[in-house]
């Protein structure tokens, strides 16, 4: 019963850990840029959603809805603004203005009102419930995250095999100058990743947020995410999710069985196995690019 319960608990953080990290890796494959400032693009989703269904009171659903679209805009914004006049430009460079806006956004978000530097607390429909299966107890919480953690991969994974943007998508992060030849309009690929990517970031905070609150240093948690798309090979989309859930559960397992202390450092350490084991991952894709 102890070891289902670590499963379960570790998995519902894995499936956190999976979605800031498939921002990364969505970014990554089309753009060839590491994004960190994806972890405080959950942070602001996480205060946008808070803000709609808080402060102005609006339907829980809607406010998710809202809080989503709000930072896909932000994410276009943020690559047609900040990093499409980096193009040509070395990869570090752009890697640099990911970092910078990730301490801008932190310091506006201390200073809108309303959000400052307090934790606030975001009241799911879920939220205060636990589930009885014998000896077991499930948070609702957890049950919530991996449930529509697998439905959004569900969709995901359709959208990008099943509609023609998607397949554009596919095309532009395996050969873009291919793509841009056979008529796919790459640059507005890019900033519609972005966005998606960022709307991700979003769905990952509401799904956070009743559990460990909202603050403006919830964003670190993409330190933690890295890890794990490094963990599953920071091309593969399967690999950030599979990484995702190995990150949760190590250090699920780690919290319990170790001393204190090994559960903030449990992530690294396997990144460090991995990298010295398979260097490019454990889900790489070998194959070589085509459109």
């Amino acid at each position: 019963m102890e070891l289902l319960q670590l499963v379960i608990s570790g998995v519902a953080m894995g499936c956190i850990y999976a979605l800031i990290a498939l921002g990364f890796v969505l970014i990554y494959k089309a753009t060839e840029v590491v994004n960190f400032a994806q972890g405080d693009l959950m942070m602001l989703g996480a205060f946008v959603a808070f803000t709609f269904a808080s402060i102005w009171q609006l339907p829980f659903a809607l406010a998710v809805v809202f809080a989503i679209l709000v930072l896909a805009a932000v994410g276009a914004l943020f690559d047609r603004l900040l990093l499409r006049p980096l193009i040509g430009q070395p990869p570090f460079s752009a890697v640099m203005v990911t970092i910078a806006a990730g301490f801008v956004a932190r310091g506006v978000a201390t200073m809108v009102p309303g959000w400052g530097t307090d934790t606030h607390a975001l009241k799911a429909p879920w939220s205060e419930g636990v589930l009885r299966l014998g000896g077991v107890v499930i948070a609702h919480d957890d049950i919530a995250i991996i449930v529509l953690t697998a439905l959004l991969c569900l969709l995901l994974y359709f959208f990008f095999r099943r509609t023609r943007i998607g397949i554009a998508m596919q095309a532009s992060s395996q050969n873009q100058l291919a793509a841009y030849y056979m008529g796919i309009p790459v640059r507005r690929v890019h900033t519609l990743i972005w966005a998606i990517a960022a709307g991700i970031a979003a769905f990952a905070a509401v799904l956070l947020a009743p559990i460990t609150f909202v603050h403006s240093n919830m964003g670190f948690i993409g330190i933690k995410a890295f890890p794990a798309a490094v963990v599953g090979g920071f091309g593969s989309i399967p690999g950030a999710i599979a990484g995702g859930l190995i990150i949760g559960l190590v250090e699920a397992f780690a919290g319990f069985y170790l001393p204190e202390g090994f559960k903030n450092v449990a992530a690294y350490v396997v990144v460090l196995l991995v990298l010295m084991i398979r260097p490019s991952g454990l889900f790489a894709e070998m194959r070589r690019k085509k459109v």
